[in-house]
C-alpha cells in the first residue's frame, strides 16, 4: 500500500476541516441557545421566588438594568475591538483565531468525534442520572464470597478427612470456605458429585476417595502428610516408606519416610 501523496492528503484535510467547521458551528449555536435557555430559567425562577408584588418589581427592574448594563459594554467592547483590528494594531489576532478555528475544525472532522456536554451548574460529575432524569443510586458491591478452593485444597482435604469418601459439607467445613463453594471448584474440575457414605456420618453428597477417587484428587506425598485408609500411597522419590497403621483411629495410616538421618514421621 502506497502512502498517499501530498495532494491527496491536503484535499483530505480540506475536507475534513470543512466538515469540522460545520460540526463546530452548530455544536456552538446549540450551546448558545442552551446556555440563554439556562439564563432565562434561572432568572425566572429567581424572579418568582419573590415574598411579594414589589419585591418582584424590584428584581425585575434589577434584571433589565444588569441586561441593558451588559449589553451597552459588550457593544461597546466589539466596537472598539472591531476597530482596532481593522486598523491593523491586532493584524495577528486574525491569525490566532484563523490558525485556532482550523485545528478545532480539524479535530471535529474526525469521524469519531463527539461533542462534549456541558455539566449543569452544581451538578456532581461523578452522579450519574437515568433517562427520565433522576439519579441513580450508587449499588452498593456485595462483599465477595469466601475463596474458591483449588484443587490442592480439594485434595488435602479429601486425604485428611476422607474414609476413604467424604461428603461436600465436610470438605467445606475442613478447607474453611462454603459447600457451595466446594461444588463450585469441583464443577470447575468436573469432579462428579454423588452420593457416597463416610464412617460414623451416613450418607450424603460428596466425592470418593481411596481406589475409586477422580485422578485430579489422588493424594500426593507433597500436599498430604496422613493418607486415609484405602487410599494408595504416591512416592515420587526415591527415599522408602512404610505404611503404619493408628491404634487409636483406624481409618487413618501414617506414612513413615525412610532417610539417612532419622526416620520421619509427617502427621
Amino acid at each position: 500500500m502506497t502512502a498517499p501523496t501530498t495532494m491527496q492528503w491536503l484535499r483530505t484535510a480540506i475536507d475534513r476541516v470543512a466538515v469540522g467547521s460545520s460540526r463546530l458551528a452548530l455544536h456552538s449555536a446549540r450551546r448558545t441557545v442552551q446556555r440563554a435557555c439556562t439564563a432565562f430559567q434561572r432568572s425566572r425562577g429567581w424572579v418568582g421566588d419573590s415574598k411579594n408584588t414589589a419585591d418582584k418589581l424590584l428584581r425585575l427592574a434589577l434584571l433589565l438594568g444588569a441586561a441593558a448594563l451588559t449589553r451597552k459594554i459588550g457593544t461597546k467592547t466589539a466596537l472598539w475591538a472591531y476597530h482596532r483590528v481593522e486598523s491593523g494594531a491586532w493584524w495577528w489576532l486574525l491569525w490566532a483565531a484563523a490558525i485556532t478555528w482550523a485545528i478545532a475544525a480539524y479535530r471535529a472532522g474526525h469521524p469519531d468525534w463527539k461533542p462534549k456536554h456541558a455539566e449543569p451548574a452544581g451538578a456532581d460529575p461523578g452522579d450519574e442520572q437515568s433517562e427520565t432524569g433522576e439519579p441513580e443510586q450508587a449499588v452498593e458491591k456485595a462483599p465477595a464470597g469466601p475463596p474458591l478452593p483449588t484443587i490442592a485444597d480439594l485434595r488435602v482435604a479429601l486425604a485428611r478427612v476422607g474414609t476413604p469418601h467424604a461428603h461436600v459439607a465436610v470438605l467445606a467445613t475442613h478447607i474453611g470456605t462454603t459447600p457451595e463453594r466446594v461444588r463450585e471448584a469441583l464443577d470447575a474440575q468436573q469432579i462428579p458429585v454423588e452420593p457416597v457414605r463416610m464412617q460414623g456420618r451416613g450418607t450424603s453428597t460428596g466425592v470418593k476417595g481411596g481406589p475409586a477417587a477422580h485422578p485430579a484428587l489422588a493424594p500426593r506425598p507433597d500436599d498430604v502428610a496422613v493418607v486415609a485408609a484405602g487410599q494408595p500411597g504416591n512416592n515420587n522419590s526415591n527415599n522408602g516408606y512404610v505404611l503404619v497403621p493408628d491404634h487409636i483411629n483406624p481409618v487413618r495410616t501414617h506414612v513413615v519416610w525412610d532417610t539417612s538421618d532419622t526416620n520421619l514421621v509427617k502427621d
